[in-house]
C-alpha cells in the first residue's frame, strides 16, 4: 500500500512541477509578445525580426546555404 501512495505523490509532484513549468512558460511567451509590441510602436518590423533571430539559430553554413538556394529560385522566377 506504501508503494502506490509514494507512486501517487511522485505523479503529484510531477504533474505540479509541469503545471508550474506552463505557467512560466505563459509568462515568458507574454513578455516576448510585449517585446515584439514594443517594437512595432518604434517601428521596428516584428515579422523581419522574428526571421533574423530564425536565421540567428542557424549555423552559418546551412544559413549561407539557404540564401543560396533562395538566390537561385529569385532569380529562376525573373524577381532578382
Amino acid at each position: 500500500m506504501s508503494e502506490a501512495n509514494d507512486a501517487a505523490d511522485q505523479l503529484r509532484l510531477l504533474i505540479e512541477r509541469v503545471e508550474r513549468l506552463e505557467e512560466e512558460k505563459k509568462g515568458l511567451s507574454d513578455d516576448i509578445r510585449d517585446v515584439y509590441l514594443e517594437a512595432k510602436a518604434t517601428g521596428y518590423d516584428p515579422k523581419i525580426m522574428r526571421t533574423i533571430l530564425r536565421l540567428r539559430k542557424m549555423q552559418p553554413h546551412d544559413r549561407q546555404e539557404m540564401e543560396a538556394i533562395l538566390q537561385t529560385y529569385l532569380a529562376a522566377l525573373g524577381m532578382e
